[in-house]
């Protein structure tokens, strides 16, 4: 599909003394990637990206095969990537397909930056419903699968169920968050999760620090919220921000500074209104890795009732606010996943369409130039 391209001036890099200099100026392009009846899907969508070590782009998401709808409905696991910054793109391959009207829905991935592993969490969907759930959407019969590549994506391994071992008495389901995890600085990779319990759902983080061998579960951030995104600050905390079932309209925000066995109490964030939807979450620069400043970026549907106006924001402290903002589609949109690509500039898989948020998953390409109109640059100290 031919690539839209916007672009003010095209990227050049400079030298300056010890420090490099990104003097780009604009770039904005945007190139459709999975969309509607293509490949004989009849629907994509909750998009997860992730850039490996090697600078290879990993898109997954769900391949809604027969039907639209979540689960109970046929849903496989769907990959393209791309070796040149989102330009191209290999052909569909299906990671996961269950007999019937089973599903592998709702990626998260994560790399692991010590062995280049790439990680996918998903849930698989049994076909089936569970007869003691108080709530009668939730009662779908969920396992929490892991698969991992530790080629960049080409082969992938058997799906691992860790249901058992990260589960409570009494809790329905665990469930990946879709959308991205890390690894943080002091070695441990983390998935956002959340579980599905009698009244309500809780998020949580799900880690490991043996680098996938074993998962644990942290204690809930906090009751009535779910889907969430995971960022670990400068001082090491953690933060997640959480879709939100509190009535304010916009996202939900809580910390910790022990790994999830505590957490702080939680924070309705008004500047990032939002309908109830999933959002996306990452760490664009840390000084603790010779950067000039700390920069979260954060991207959802910012409105408070409808899943409309799809807007990138920037962040220098650390998630308090939020100064910065572009519209990426004014229309239909919801899901969304943000990754730093291997050139420095920012990647976007987002669901958006004409009539409906769910036509396509768009990616789209920029970098900081064209997010703060030229008002901020990358430098990084050699």
């Amino acid at each position: 599909m031919k690539m839209m391209l916007t672009t003010l001036l095209l990227a050049e890099f400079c030298l300056v003394g010890r420090c490099e200099i990104s003097v780009a100026r604009g770039l904005f392009e945007t190139k459709d990637i999975f969309v509607a009846a293509q490949d004989k899907i009849r629907e994509y969508r909750i998009p997860a990206l992730v850039t490996t070590g090697k600078g290879t782009l990993i898109a997954v998401c769900d391949a809604r095969v027969e039907k639209p709808g979540d689960a109970i409905n046929n849903i496989d696991l769907a990959m393209k990537r791309s070796f040149d910054n989102g330009r191209t793109w290999e052909p569909l391959k299906i990671l996961v397909d269950f007999p019937g009207q089973q599903a592998a829905a709702d990626p998260c991935m994560l790399v692991d930056r010590t062995t280049g592993t790439v990680w996918i969490a998903y849930d698989h969907v049994l076909d089936k419903l569970l007869p003691s759930s108080l709530r009668k959407r939730e009662r779908r019969e969920i396992a929490l699968h892991l698969i991992y590549s530790r080629d960049d994506g080409r082969t992938w391994s058997q799906a691992t169920d860790i249901t058992r071992s990260v589960t409570r008495p009494g809790w329905e389901a665990v469930m990946a968050a879709p959308g991205s995890g890390i690894h943080t600085h002091a070695g441990r990779l983390i998935f956002p999760a959340y579980t599905r319990q009698p009244h309500q759902d809780y998020s949580h983080l799900l880690s490991s620090d043996d680098h996938g061998k074993t998962w644990q579960i942290s204690a809930p951030a906090a009751p009535m919220v779910n889907e969430c995104q995971v960022a670990e600050l400068k001082d090491g905390s953690l933060m997640l921000n959480m879709r939100s079932y509190r009535s304010k309209g916009c996202r939900a925000v809580a910390t910790t500074n022990d790994g999830g066995k505590t957490w702080s109490k939680i924070i309705d964030d008004t500047q990032l209104t939002e309908p109830k939807c999933q959002a996306s979450l990452i760490r664009y620069t840390d000084v603790r890795d010779g950067f000039s400043r700390n920069r979260l970026l954060f991207v959802n549907p910012a409105n408070r009732s409808r899943r409309v106006n799809m807007t990138v924001r920037l962040s220098y402290d650390e998630g308090k606010t939020w100064p910065i903002s572009k519209v990426i589609h004014p229309g239909p949109s919801a899901y969304s996943c943000l990754a730093v690509l291997k050139d420095g500039t920012i990647g976007l898989l987002y669901e958006n369409g004409r009539i409906s948020a769910y036509e396509k998953l768009t990616f789209a390409r920029f970098n900081l130039e064209w997010l703060t109109d030229g008002r901020d640059r990358i430098i990084k100290r050699k």
